[in-house]
């Protein structure tokens, strides 16, 4: 019998089909971080609101920045202990060939490197929301620059990164619940301890001036989430960004169906705030483990995130921190239950064989699970806490109580959202005074 003949592996060649995907799937993802901005936006009043959209906007400008001129070496580049990354040649994107496929895939460098570009963008935006009405946007813009250095660049590496210390302990985190949710989540609240409530926290009303808005920036987000979640896999050549693409909108569902229950019997009404809330919250519940999970353990880790995440907004009532749109409430304790959930429902037959315990597992992937999610929460406080105390202390981190009473709108960008001055039309017409025994109608910004 002749000797057998091995073959050596063919080289991965670069898909057309793949890199067209994961382009759509890099836009799909950009236009979260607008969705964000709306659905923050609206839930400010209308003296917030320019702030809010631009506290998502501008991490659109400096992250790109960042990330182009020695982000993505730091997070994907050659692993140096465990922690962080670097690639010189990857500094300023240079000498990157424009075929040049990333490792073991089928798509460019420069394609991978976008994609992951805008999580980078989208994850500062997130923690914005725990900070509204109070923060000077110079201090905000000077945040974001600090933390994606010296904390989402590390994360992303530990997570995602060849080398990394969770990605080798073989911690499951598809597309970012530890990196991007939990890690936003646990900042907001290094930040919001370090810089104190907003003026009438807890005593005046502070409602959301335009749930329209909440539920349009909730739907571009769930849209945009698509290529968030499915693109995480980087190519569509197993069926396993198709399972998460499912599991998305399964897990999406049953979040925002149990959140409306539990408002029901807890408050007696389905709010529309509500069902915005509990679709973001299962969205970032299922990131993390979409692709470990299957359809009916999506429905559980959806319903489990609605009703916990729920439950979890009142809690800076309790406690006192003024998380303004609750990123706490949803991002990290979402990012903690959707990372969590994998050690009890990973199933086996999806990304990986790994089984959780509800699947004959056992408890092993539960505490992999637990080291990820606590290392990287702690990480984030801590790091976070200090760079807010640091600029706290040095240029300030909060506008002054007259500003941010009058609107601080206003008084950083010097602008209003709403201009009703011409909002009479046709031509010009003579004010009339009225009468000396009328009230003045008051309108509450």
């Amino acid at each position: 019998m002749a000797p057998a003949i091995t073959l050596a592996a063919e080289a991965p060649k670069l898909s057309a089909a793949n890199t067209g995907f994961m382009l759509i799937c890099s836009a799909l993802v950009l236009i979260m971080t607008p969705g964000l901005a709306f659905f923050y936006g609206g839930m400010v009043r209308v003296k917030s609101t320019l702030n809010m959209l631009m506290m998502s906007f501008i991490s659109m400008g400096i992250i790109t920045i960042l990330w182009v001129l020695y982000g993505f070496s730091l997070a994907f580049g050659t692993d140096k202990g465990s922690f962080i990354g670097w690639t010189s040649d990857w500094v300023g994107l240079s000498n990157i060939g424009l075929t040049e496929l990333w490792d073991g895939y089928t798509i460019p460098v420069f394609v991978f490197m976008v994609f992951q570009l805008m999580f980078a963008i989208i994850t500062p935006a997130l923690i914005s929301g725990a900070l509204a009405d109070r923060v000077k946007f110079t201090a905000w813009s000077l945040f974001i620059t600090l933390w994606a250095t010296l904390v989402y660049f590390p994360v992303a590496h530990w997570v995602w990164g060849a080398g990394g210390w969770a990605f080798e302990l073989g911690v499951i985190d598809f597309a970012g619940g530890t990196a991007v949710h939990i890690n936003a989540g646990a900042a907001a609240l290094g930040v919001i301890l370090v810089i104190g409530k907003r003026v009438g926290f807890k005593k005046d009303p502070m409602r959301p001036h335009s749930l329209p808005l909440v539920m349009l920036g909730s739907g571009l987000l769930w849209f945009g989430w698509f290529g968030f979640n499915a693109g995480s896999w980087l190519g569509n050549d197993d069926g396993v960004g198709a399972l998460m693409f499912v599991n998305t909108q399964i897990a999406t569902a049953a979040a925002m169906l149990a959140w409306l229950l539990y408002e029901k019997i807890r408050h007696g009404a389905f709010t529309t705030l509500g069902a915005a809330s509990g679709a973001v919250a299962g969205l970032v519940a299922i990131t993390p483990s979409g692709g470990a999970v299957s359809p009916l353990g999506a429905i559980a880790v959806g319903a489990i995130a609605g009703v916990l995440c729920a439950m979890a907004v009142g809690l800076k009532y309790k406690f006192g921190y003024d998380d303004s749109l609750d990123v706490v409430g949803v991002h990290l304790v979402g990012g903690v239950i959707g990372s969590l959930l994998i050690g009890l429902f990973a199933s086996g037959k999806g990304q990986s064989t790994v089984e959780g315990l509800f699947y004959g597992g056992g408890l092993t992937q539960f505490w992999k699970q637990c080291a990820g999610v606590f290392a990287v929460l702690g990480y984030s406080l801590v790091v976070s806490a200090i760079l807010a105390f640091l600029i706290d202390r040095t240029m300030g981190m909060r506008v002054t109580e007259d500003e941010e009473i009058a609107g601080i709108d206003q008084a950083e960008h010097a602008e209003t959202a709403y201009d009703f001055s011409g909002a009479g039309g046709g031509a010009a017409r003579t004010a009339v005074p009225a009468p000396a025994d009328t009230d003045a109608k008051k309108v509450d910004a």
